[in-house]
C-alpha cells in the first residue's frame, strides 16, 4: 500500500534574472520515504500587478551541471543571480532570506503557492535550527555564568539598544566609586541601524551614492558595510558599481577636454565625432545607474584601452625629450 505522506523538502534555491528583475527562477528538491530525490524547476513573473507561474523553457541547473548543494547566495549562473540557497542537509550555514521572499513582508507570494509553501517551510526550518543552536549555547553560557552582570545572556535582547538598561547606571556608578576611569566606549555604545530603516532602503536610495566608494556610501546611508553588501545582494547587485561609474566619468571628462581642443583648432567634424562618443558614454553611465548589475560595453572597454595606450606613448615621448 502506497504511503499518503507528501515528500519532504530537502533543498531550495531561488534566482533572479539580471536582465529582467521581474523573472524569478526556483529549484526545489524533494525527498521521498525510500530516500530518492526529485528536482523540480519553476519560473515566475513578479510583475507589479500580480505574481504568476510561467513555463520553464530551459532548465537552469541541468544545463549548467551544478549540484544544488554547492550553490551559495550571490552566485551567478548565466543570467541568473542566486538570492536564496537552502540545503536541509547543511543547516549550519546561516540563511538570509530576502524580504521579497518573506510572505509577511510580501503578501503577493500567496498567489503562487508552489513557491510560497516551500518558502514557508524553509523559514520554519531555519528558525528551528537557529533556536536549537541558541538553546544549546544558552545552556552552556548559564553554566559558566557568575555574579558578574557583564556575562548575562542577551539572546532575547533588541540589538539596537543596550542589554539590561536598568543595570547599566549601577555599573557606571560602581566604576566611578571605585575610582576607575570610565571611557567613552562604555558610556557611548555604537548603535546598530534599525531594522525598519534597513528595510526601507531601495535601489533609488543606493543609486544616489553609486559614485562613492562602498565604505563612504554605507556611512551616508547610516548602515554597516556588511548590511549594505547584504542589501545589494537582495536587490540583485553583485558588485558595487563605483569603479565602473568612475571609469566612465573619467572618459567623459577626457572627451569634453578633447572636444574643446578640436573646436579651438576649427576642426568641426572631429569635434562632432568626439561629442557623439561623449553622449554614448553618458547614456551608458545612466544605464548602469539604473541597472547596476550591467557591465561596461565591449566597445567602451576597447576605447578605454586605446586611451591608456595613447597616454603611455605620450609619457614615453615626454621622457625622451
Amino acid at each position: 500500500m502506497e504511503s499518503s505522506k507528501s515528500p519532504l523538502l530537502s533543498a531550495l534555491a531561488v534566482f533572479r534574472n539580471v536582465l529582467n528583475e521581474e523573472l524569478i527562477r526556483s529549484v526545489h528538491v524533494y525527498q521521498f520515504e525510500d530516500g530518492k530525490e526529485k528536482g523540480v524547476e519553476r519560473e515566475f513573473m513578479f510583475s507589479p500587478g500580480s505574481y504568476v507561474e510561467v513555463v520553464v523553457s530551459h532548465p537552469l541547473l541541468k544545463l549548467s551541471r551544478i549540484e544544488l548543494s554547492k550553490l551559495f547566495e550571490g552566485q551567478v549562473i548565466g543570467l541568473w543571480f542566486c538570492i536564496l540557497a537552502f540545503d536541509a542537509n547543511n543547516p549550519s550555514v546561516s540563511l538570509s532570506i530576502p524580504s521579497i521572499l518573506v510572505i509577511s513582508r510580501n503578501p503577493k507570494l500567496r498567489a503562487i503557492p508552489a513557491l510560497a509553501d516551500d518558502l514557508e517551510k524553509v523559514f520554519h526550518l531555519s528558525c528551528r535550527t537557529e533556536n536549537k543552536e541558541t538553546s544549546q549555547f544558552g545552556t552552556k553560557g548559564m553554566a559558566e555564568e557568575s555574579h558578574s552582570i557583564r556575562v548575562l545572556p542577551m539572546f532575547s535582547q533588541d540589538l539596537n539598544c543596550l542589554p539590561y538598561p536598568n543595570a547599566a547606571p549601577r555599573l557606571l556608578e560602581n566604576l566611578q566609586q571605585n575610582g576607575a576611569v570610565v571611557s567613552d566606549t562604555v558610556v557611548k555604545k555604537k548603535k546598530r541601524a534599525a531594522t525598519e530603516h534597513i528595510a526601507r532602503i531601495d535601489l533609488a536610495d543606493l543609486a544616489k551614492y553609486f559614485d562613492l566608494p562602498i565604505a563612504e556610501a554605507s556611512r551616508n546611508l547610516k548602515v554597516g558595510l556588511t548590511v549594505l553588501k547584504r542589501k545589494c545582494r537582495e536587490l540583485g547587485i553583485p558588485r558595487w558599481p563605483h569603479r565602473k561609474i568612475k571609469s566612465l566619468d573619467t572618459l567623459i571628462h577626457n572627451l569634453q577636454e578633447e572636444a574643446k581642443r578640436q573646436e579651438r583648432e576649427n576642426k568641426a567634424a572631429a569635434a562632432m565625432a568626439v561629442i557623439k562618443r561623449q553622449r554614448m558614454l553618458e547614456r551608458e553611465k545612466e544605464g548602469i545607474e539604473r541597472k547596476p548589475f550591467m557591465e561596461i560595453q565591449t566597445e567602451t572597454k576597447r576605447f578605454r584601452q586605446d586611451v591608456f595606450k595613447r597616454r603611455h606613448r605620450a609619457r614615453v615621448v615626454n621622457r625622451k625629450c
